[in-house]
């Protein structure tokens, strides 16, 4: 809505607001956000995952076990829950912004844009929900020190890499904070010009695999997904058959007439389709709906329920490849306060869509009953559209500098679009006493994380729960 001001309105000034981020420093030192204030009840970690699995698939719980016991990163990227809960129990700046929820660095990454750029940006929002900023701050931090961990890099290099990222997050809001509504609004990272600024800091062998991975992600589209997913069958495509990670509709549920199933999904097609606007409305009233699978994907969401749907254009080299994934309540709900949105699908869709400088021209929700006969939210997007994402895990340390740089800043854009950025750039200050500090805490929460690790891994040993591999 828009604010009509009149002589008895009142806005604050950009000075009355940078008063108001420096008056948090007296009640949230900077010094502060270093420790981690575990609670004294801190529940146990397998329980609290185990909790989680009750609403899930449960012959897929055990792959979310084992993809997250193969290593401790992966465990992080699994185990937002837990953190939420921590995070929950220390101090807070009471600086609101929208959050991602789960902001590690395999949740940034590379995309088209809709007029056909590649972007990067934040990409994963099942857990976004508003929240004191630095929730996702010290997420993003934690992961680069666990990743820094795995890739063998010494305590020095692991320094270096997080407090760059932080500077990079604390400098760009401060630069956000100088800057109009609208210019932070179109502000975005394009690949092309990101490259050219980057290209001089990079050595030869990273630059060459930065741009192997940006051309292989212009070809990750719908076409790409038709001919690695699918094969012909009398004549019409099909989903391939991989259980239990791609299991087209018809294996999963042999009793039932397909008819039914395909009817059920035309509803959710009809009723999604309401969610967007007018033009993609027409857009996508060009294409038919022509099979659909379940498909197992992420780490932390393996179990939900999340379906592939391939339909088809003007002919057979016409596809266009959609992923609906279900939506539960935020992992921040039980910390933070409900959200106030009804339909968890589309608290992912409008905190994506506030976050990200450039979304899926497909996003939307909606509320169905699914084949196998749950009644849950879901959030439709494109399957594949020129995404891909660097491995933490195997990056050097000049290069994880240069990634979390650019996560840092991009982190900035996201929260700079949803809070208040001059308060926010005036708590963080111009020196670096806010980076060490998260610094301080990345290093105690990897240590956290690696003792949460070792209890699950413990709990699949013992058998009190079950953790397949895919090796």
């Amino acid at each position: 809505m828009v604010t009509v001001e009149t002589a008895e309105s009142v806005v604050d000034s950009p000075a009355d607001r940078a008063e108001r981020g420096r008056a948090v420093r007296r009640v949230v030192p900077r010094r502060d956000v270093a420790a981690l204030h575990l609670p004294a009840d801190r529940p146990d970690p397998v329980a609290l995952l185990e909790g989680q699995a009750a609403t899930r698939i449960p012959e897929l719980v055990p792959i979310r076990y084992g993809r997250m016991l193969t290593s401790p990163f992966a465990f992080y990227r699994g185990s937002a829950l837990l953190m939420a809960g921590d995070l929950a129990a220390g101090p807070q700046s009471g600086l609101t912004v929208q959050l991602c929820g789960d902001a590690h660095l395999s949740n940034f990454g590379v995309f088209g844009s809709a007029e056909r750029r590649l972007v990067f940006d934040l990409n994963d929002f099942d857990e976004t929900l508003p929240g004191p900023f630095e929730w996702d701050v010290k997420r993003l931090a934690a992961s680069l020190e666990i990743a820094g961990r795995s890739a063998g890099f010494t305590t020095e290099q692991r320094r270096t890499v997080v407090t760059a990222t932080v500077t990079a997050y604390r400098e760009a809001m401060r630069d956000f904070a100088k800057q109009t509504n609208l210019e932070v609004w179109y502000a975005r990272a394009d690949m092309e010009d990101l490259l050219a600024e980057l290209a001089p800091t990079l050595e030869k062998k990273a630059l060459a695999r930065t741009q192997k991975v940006l051309a292989k992600a212009r070809t990750r589209d719908s076409m790409q997904a038709l001919g690695k997913l699918t094969t012909s069958v009398g004549g019409r495509p099909r989903i391939v058959s991989a259980p239990p990670l791609v299991v087209p509709v018809e294996d999963l549920f042999p009793e039932r007439e397909a008819d039914e199933i395909y009817a059920q999904l035309g509803d959710l097609l009809a009723g999604y389709q309401s969610t967007m606007a007018g033009d993609r409305r027409h857009l996508l009233g060009q294409f038919r709906l022509v099979h659909l699978a379940r498909k197992v994907v992420g780490v932390g969401s393996v179990g939900t329920r999340a379906w592939i749907l391939l339909l088809l254009g003007r002919d057979g080299d016409d596809p266009l490849f959609l992923q609906a994934k279900e939506a539960e309540a935020s992992v921040l709900e039980r910390f933070v306060g409900a959200s106030a949105y009804r339909h968890h699908g589309q608290r992912v869709v409008e905190g994506q869509r506030l976050m990200q400088a450039s979304s899926d021209i497909f996003l939307g929700w909606e509320r169905v009953t699914a084949p196998d006969g749950r009644h849950a939210d879901y959030y439709l997007r494109q399957l594949r559209d020129w995404k891909a994402s660097a491995e933490p895990e195997e990056m050097k340390p000049h290069g994880m500098v240069a990634y979390g740089r650019v996560c840092g800043w991009t982190l900035a854009r996201a929260h700079a679009r949803s809070g208040d950025r001059i308060a926010i750039a005036a708590y963080l200050g111009s020196g670096r006493t806010f980076d060490e500090a998260i610094a301080d805490f990345a290093v105690e929460y990897a240590e956290q994380n690696d003792r949460d690790f070792a209890a699950v891994e413990a709990a699949a040993a013992t058998g009190r729960i079950e953790a397949v591999s895919e090796d």
